[in-house]
């Protein structure tokens, strides 16, 4: 029976599409459309740790995975912290201002497509996403870390959230370039 299941779970693992993701990344440029008509630029919060979440306005895991951020804007936003969240279920423009009054969200929460989303998070538009997906993002616009397309069981955890947080706050900003700082020449000694 054993070897039965070992054959099957090997199946199935050898019929999963391959593909990964960069990691780090530039987090490249997001238009957020927010249900009010005004955009959000991601780029707009350079210099800040930003978590992202891609979620479902009608997923319980996305509420509280948004309540969980907005609790942290409030102990870490000072530090620079912040939270981002996109919805992207049908007809999500109508559903998030609710969404916001009903689960006390304190953060930009905008919409996009399906489209928007893989393009953002480098999935392939035939491979399903599970939500939220989050995206930690540092102070130089580095995409650091991101949940697994199905998911797991660790990246969204309250632990995972708040070790990636600190760990991203307690880097220094410096400069946004990625190429190498230039060094000085050595100073001449007087005669």
């Amino acid at each position: 029976m054993m070897k039965i299941a070992t054959l099957f779970a090997g199946l199935a693992l050898a019929l999963t599409p391959a593909f990964s993701v960069e990691i780090p990344r530039k987090a490249p440029e997001l238009v957020i459309p927010m249900a009010d008509g005004s955009q959000k630029l991601l780029s707009s919060y350079r210099g800040k740790v930003v978590v992202l979440q891609f979620i479902f306005t009608t997923c319980s895991h996305c509420q509280q995975s948004c309540m969980l951020l907005s609790r942290l804007e409030k102990e870490y936003g000072a530090k620079g912290l912040q939270p981002l969240a996109l919805a992207w279920n049908d007809m999500a423009k109508m559903f998030v201002p609710d969404f916001i009054k009903e689960f006390k969200i304190t953060f930009p929460v905008g919409y996009a497509d399906r489209n928007v989303v893989n393009s953002f998070l480098q999935n392939p538009p035939s491979e399903s996403l599970h939500v939220p997906q989050l995206v930690f993002i540092d102070r130089k616009g580095m995409i650091r870390m991101q949940s697994l397309p199905r998911n797991d069981n660790a990246t969204g955890t309250e632990a995972n959230i708040r070790t990636m947080i600190e760990k991203l706050l307690a880097e220094k900003a410096g400069p946004t370039s990625s190429a190498p700082a230039a060094k000085k020449a050595p100073a001449k000694k007087a005669a």
